[in-house]
Parts: C-alpha cells; sequence; structure tokens
C-alpha cells in the first residue's frame, strides 16, 4: 500500500478538484436529463393538476410523500456520521464524514420539493409559514404536517451551518494552493482562517459545539416524520413504535446511501483508496447491519402487535399487506432489507468492495419501496371498505421522482470539483506527522 503522507492528501484530494474529464461530464448530462424529465413533468402538473399523479379520495398520499420521507430521511445518516459518531470518536469517521454531510445538505434540499410539489398550487407555499397575514388565517400548530415545516427549516440550516463551518480549514488549504478568482473565492469561505493556535482552539470548540446541537436533530426530526403517520388514526400508522422505526430506518437508508456515492467516488479518484480504507467502509458496513438488525425487530413487533392487539381492523391492514393487490411490493421490500442486509454478517462480503456496492443499492430499493408500502397500503385499506381504493402509477410522478435524483446527484457531481471531497485537515490528523530534520 502507498504510503499516506501530509504532501500526499493534499495532492490526492486537490486532483480531485481537477476540471472534469469525459466521464464526469457523461454522467452530469445524465443527471441532468433526469431533472429535465422532472422539471417537464412537474409544469404539466402545475397546468393540468394532480391528474398527472395516481392520488385519489382515498389515497391522497402517494409517490411525492413517500419521495419526501425517503429523502428526508436519507439525510439522517450524514448527521450521524458527521455529528454523532465525532463526538464519540469511532475510527471510520474521518475518510467518509465530508461525503455525508454534503449527501444530507443535498438529500434535505430534494426532500423540501416534495411537499411543496404535493400541494399542488406550489405558489401558495407560503401558506405553510406562521405570520400575521390579510387573509386573518392562522395555521395549525396541532398538525404533525406543520411540524414538518418546522422541523425540516432547522434540519437544513443547522447541517448546512455545521457542513461550512467544517469546511473552514480546507477553504484555507484551498486558498493557499490556487490562484486567481478560484483564490478569491475560497479566501471568502476560509474567513481568514491562518491555522494559528488561537484560530484553532475556538475552531474546536465551535465545531464540537455544532456537533453537539446537531446530535439531538438525528433524532427529533426522525421522530417528527415519524408523528405525520403516528398521530393519526388509520390502521397501520397509530403506532407508537414509528418513532424509534423511523430512525433505525432513516441510518439504515442512509448509511446505504453512503455507500451507494463513496464507493464509486472511491474507484474514480486513485489517490482516495489509500485514504478511504476498507476498514471505512467495513465499519460503514456494520453501521447497516445493526440499523438493519432493527428495522427487522420493528417489523416483527409490527406484525406481532396487529396479531395481539386483537383490533380487527390492525389485524385486516397487516392481512392484506402479504395478501393484497400489494404484495408484490411487500415481498420485494422484505426481500431487500431483511434478506439481503444478512449477507453483510459476512466479513468477506463486508469487505468485497462490488457486492458492498450492489447490496447498497438493493437496500436503497427496499427502503422507498417501504415507505411506500407504509403510505399507500395503510392508505388504500382504511376503516371504510366503501373507500377502498387502488393507486395506479402515472407518468407525471414517475418522472418528478427521477428528476429527485437527477437534482440531488447534479449537486453532488457539482460539489466534488468544487469542494474538497475529504476532510484534508482531519485526514492529516490520524497522519504520523513527519520528522523532523536534524
Amino acid at each position: 500500500m502507498v504510503e499516506v503522507t501530509y504532501a500526499s492528501v493534499n495532492e490526492d484530494i486537490l486532483r480531485a478538484m481537477e476540471p472534469p474529464k469525459k466521464g464526469w461530464w457523461l454522467v452530469f448530462y445524465i443527471a441532468l436529463i433526469l431533472l429535465a424529465m422532472g422539471a417537464v413533468a412537474l409544469w404539466y402538473q402545475i397546468v393540468h393538476g394532480l391528474e398527472v399523479s395516481g392520488i385519489n379520495n382515498s389515497i391522497h398520499w402517494g409517490f411525492y410523500i413517500t419521495n419526501f420521507v425517503f429523502w428526508v430521511e436519507i439525510g439522517h445518516a450524514g448527521t450521524l456520521i458527521s455529528a454523532v459518531l465525532y463526538l464519540v470518536r469511532a475510527p471510520f469517521r474521518t475518510s467518509v464524514y465530508r461525503i455525508s454531510e454534503a449527501m444530507t445538505v443535498f438529500a434535505i434540499m430534494t426532500a423540501g420539493l416534495f411537499p411543496l410539489i404535493h400541494l399542488g398550487r406550489i405558489w401558495n407555499f407560503y401558506w405553510l409559514i406562521p405570520y400575521p397575514n390579510q387573509r386573518h388565517l392562522w395555521v395549525n400548530f396541532k398538525s404533525p404536517l406543520l411540524w414538518d415545516v418546522f422541523g425540516v427549516a432547522t434540519y437544513i440550516s443547522v447541517s448546512m451551518s455545521f457542513f461550512m463551518i467544517g469546511l473552514i480549514p480546507d477553504m484555507a488549504v484551498l486558498r493557499d494552493e490556487t490562484k486567481g478568482l478560484r483564490r478569491f473565492c475560497y479566501s471568502l469561505l476560509a474567513f481568514r482562517f491562518r491555522g494559528t493556535n488561537h484560530q484553532w482552539l475556538h475552531y474546536m470548540r465551535g465545531y464540537l459545539l455544532c456537533a453537539a446541537i446537531a446530535t439531538p436533530l438525528v433524532f427529533s426530526v426522525a421522530t417528527i416524520v415519524s408523528w405525520d403517520f403516528a398521530m393519526s388514526s388509520i390502521p397501520g400508522w397509530h403506532s407508537t413504535i414509528f418513532g424509534p422505526y423511523f430512525l433505525a430506518g432513516a441510518i439504515f437508508s442512509g448509511c446505504a446511501m453512503l455507500l451507494t456515492i463513496i464507493i464509486p467516488v472511491r474507484a474514480v479518484f486513485p489517490g482516495f483508496k489509500n485514504i478511504i480504507k476498507i476498514a471505512d467502509l467495513e465499519g460503514v458496513a456494520k453501521l447497516v447491519i445493526f440499523m438493519g438488525t432493527l428495522v427487522a425487530y420493528s417489523y416483527l413487533i409490527e406484525f406481532f402487535m396487529a396479531y395481539y392487539s386483537g383490533n380487527q381492523f390492525e389485524k385486516s391492514i397487516f392481512w392484506f399487506q402479504p395478501f393484497g393487490e400489494y404484495k408484490l411490493f411487500f415481498f420485494v421490500t422484505i426481500f431487500c432489507i431483511l434478506v439481503v442486509p444478512l449477507l453483510l454478517w459476512f466479513k468477506k462480503v463486508r469487505t468485497h468492495i462490488p457486492s458492498l456496492f450492489v447490496i447498497s443499492i438493493v437496500i436503497n430499493i427496499g427502503m422507498w419501496l417501504e415507505r411506500f408500502n407504509i403510505i399507500v397500503i395503510s392508505l388504500a385499506h382504511s376503516f371504510d371498505p366503501h373507500m377502498w381504493r387502488s393507486y395506479h402509477f402515472e407518468w407525471g410522478e414517475i418522472w418528478i421522482t427521477l428528476g429527485s435524483f437527477g437534482w440531488f446527484f447534479m449537486w453532488f457531481l457539482l460539489f466534488i470539483k468544487i469542494m474538497p471531497s475529504l476532510a484534508i485537515c482531519e485526514v492529516k490528523e490520524t497522519l504520523t506527522p513527519p520528522k523532523r530534520r536534524s
């Protein structure tokens, strides 16, 4: 293995920020095409209404709220790795946390679009904001949907602040290594950081404080999102386990998405293989195992409580999942998030990069379907049989869903060319200091 030195860390990370090549442009154009598809479908929906989606009188939440929950919870793993693992000094965090922080910011930016898209009349989004107005209307503070507004707004504010504070020392490095306009821009973002003892002292204190503030958000925002469901009386939703269940699922899917992103980045930039070691990827995989076990336990508890409660409506909805019209989605979900992750218990699989990449993609697919099952199946088979409906996919919501992935990866591809993908200063902290020549 090539020896990692202070100089090689600078060279490897700065090399990743060089002008893009054909491969980067190809992936970037694909992301733009997906984004354009989503924009076209959204414009068509604005003109013609929500008829381009599968939403109906009974299933009033569909693809859009599924995407909202999926993307919000993708971001939780980033905050966990960057903040919580920083507080506990986890050894595998250093090489992966910068990408996880960027993933958090872009995932929340993506998630925030879907409540607006779901409104239909996007231009009325400000009705969700509590402020004195000429309409003499006030928001319902008892509604969990309003809690989402505050929760997501707070989460993205703290996440972006935490992300930018962590970049300050690296911006100082880039300022000293670049010239011209880039040097000027990086100088602004470095906030006159010179690496003095006084500056490092205050920086470390500030970073620790931000980590302590961000840590409760990992638990609070996932819980608030779960209350969108648990506070209702609909069978399959009204459950006290939804808080920890959503938290475990969020970290589970977020860590899988981190592996999906970081493995190709590690393969494209050869110098990163010396920094992002297999042991670091294995550490993330172990976190996936732990959270996957909690998700499996939550699934078993849900079915057991539906049986043990004696509530005929709960029994009906949990019988409908494996034997109703959505049984294919249910069994694919079970396979993706309960069966496939069992392979990670084997060290040979955890340390085999292609297998780890494929498993992470399968988990992401399963977690999206799991959110779809929670939302659609419960609404499709609620209390009154007269209101039972089927949900039929429409091209508009499929295109908008694809567009969300284009939006997410567009920002991420720009990030790896503008900002350092790995934390230069923190990676150097893990290295043996160079010996002074006598």
